[in-house]
């Protein structure tokens, strides 16, 4: 579990040292989200290279149940924001509304997109029917 927590900070590292060196406008976990990703990719492509390259958690499934124990506790990741918020009450009582609005606007924005997105998608993926 160490090591497949090490791997996963050490992409998270990489994408934030990639961020700020290049200037990039994508944010830093993102690009070691990303570079997981080709990671995992490599990993399985190569499965024979994979034992003699990398130490057993990382090919024996180990890392996967990481990354499911860490979003299965995801929310607790959210207490500090939340106490940042109370810390700034202030600040939430004089921009209340306008924030509830963006909340609300990017949300819609948000479930929107996405259901565009899964419509154009099913209909490109769908089998054209076969006429008799």
């Amino acid at each position: 579990m160490i090591l497949c927590l090490t791997l996963i900070l050490f992409a998270q590292l990489c994408g934030e040292a990639l961020a700020h060196a290049t200037g990039l406008p994508v944010p830093g976990p993102l690009i070691g989200m990303a570079l997981l990703l080709l990671f995992l990719i490599l990993r399985d492509r190569a499965p024979r290279l994979g034992p003699r390259l990398l130490a057993l958690p990382l090919i024996d499934g180990r890392l996967e149940g990481t990354g499911k124990g860490l979003l299965a506790n995801l929310s607790l990741m959210f207490v500090p924001a939340g106490a940042g918020i109370v810390g700034r009450l202030d600040v939430l009582a004089a921009q209340g509304v306008a924030l509830g609005a963006i909340v609300l606007i990017s949300t819609v924005a948000t479930l929107a997109a996405t259901a565009v997105t899964f419509v154009a998608v099913s209909y490109a993926l769908a089998k054209p029917k076969a006429h008799p």
